[in-house]
C-alpha cells in the first residue's frame, strides 16, 4: 500500500510536529523527551508555561537547543545532543532519573514509536530480524510515566501500516499510549477507541482511515494541523 504522491507534500515535517506536540503539554507538567523528533519539542514550548522537560541521563530542567558555537557538552540529553539547562536545574546521577521515572514522578514521556495498537500498545525498541539495539529504559519511561504520547510516521517507507489493531513486534509496553503525532494526524486513544481529532492540512479522513487498520471514531468536526511554509 503506497501514498498517492501527490499527498507527499502536504504530509508534516518533524519540526511540524514538534511544534504540535508542544502545544498539547499541560501547563506545570514534568516531561522526558525520547530520542528523535521528541528532543525538538523543548524548542517551541512558552517558557510562561512553567513545563519541565527532563532526561533519563540525568537533567531535571532543559531548555532550547543551543546555538551552534554556545553549545556546553556537559549538558547532553538522551540523544546525546547539547542542551541547556535553565534556571534552577537539576543534575543528578543516572540512577536517581530511574527512581524518578519509577516512582511515578514523571507526567508525560513523549517517544518514537514504530507501531501503536487501538488499545495502546507500544512497540518502540527493535524489528524482529534485526539483530540491534536493547529495549534499554524505554519500558521504565513506558509503564513509569503517567501518560506517553507516541510519535511516528504514519506507514512505513514501503508503504505498511504502523497504527494497527494488534501490534506484529515485540511490545514495549501494553495500554500505556494515550496520544499518537504522527505526519499525517492526531489520533487520540480512548476505552471507546481511537478518535481522529486532527489532521494535516490538505489531508482527509477517508486518506487517514485507509492507512490506519483500527477503526477510527470521525468526530463531527475534525479540526486541522497547518504545515509550516518552507
Amino acid at each position: 500500500m503506497s501514498l498517492d504522491p501527490k499527498y507527499s507534500d502536504l504530509l508534516l515535517t518533524p519540526k511540524d510536529i514538534a511544534k504540535r506536540i508542544a502545544k498539547e503539554i499541560p501547563d506545570g507538567s514534568t516531561v522526558n523527551l525520547g530520542i528523535g523528533i521528541p528532543t525538538l519539542v523543548a524548542n517551541y514550548v512558552d517558557p510562561l508555561k512553567g513545563i519541565l522537560f527532563m532526561a533519563e541521563n540525568g537533567i531535571l530542567g532543559t531548555g532550547p537547543k543551543p546555538k551552534k558555537g554556545e553549545e556546553d557538552l556537559n549538558y547532553i540529553n538522551a540523544s546525546r545532543e547539547p542542551v541547556i539547562p535553565i534556571k534552577g536545574a537539576s543534575i543528578f546521577d543516572h540512577a536517581e532519573a530511574f527512581s524518578m521515572i519509577r516512582g511515578g514522578h514523571i507526567d508525560i514521556a513523549i517517544l518514537g514509536a514504530l507501531q501503536v495498537s487501538e488499545n495502546g500498545d507500544l512497540s518502540n525498541w527493535t524489528v524482529p530480524g534485526e539483530a540491534r539495539g536493547g529495549i534499554g529504559g524505554a519500558m521504565d519511561l513506558a509503564k513509569g510515566v503517567k501518560e506517553v504520547y507516541a510519535v511516528m510516521k504514519h506507514i512505513t517507507k514501503d508503504g505498511m501500516l504502523k497504527f494497527l489493531k494488534k501490534c506484529s513486534y515485540p511490545l514495549t509496553a501494553k495500554k500505556v499510549v494515550t496520544k499518537i503525532f504522527t505526519d499525517m494526524a492526531l489520533i487520540e486513544i480512548t476505552e471507546k477507541g481511537p478518535i481522529l481529532k486532527e489532521m494535516a492540512t490538505g489531508l482527509n479522513q477517508e486518506l487517514i482511515e485507509k492507512f490506519s487498520e483500527p477503526k477510527l471514531i470521525i468526530p463531527s468536526k475534525t479540526s486541522f494541523i497547518l504545515k509550516e511554509e518552507e
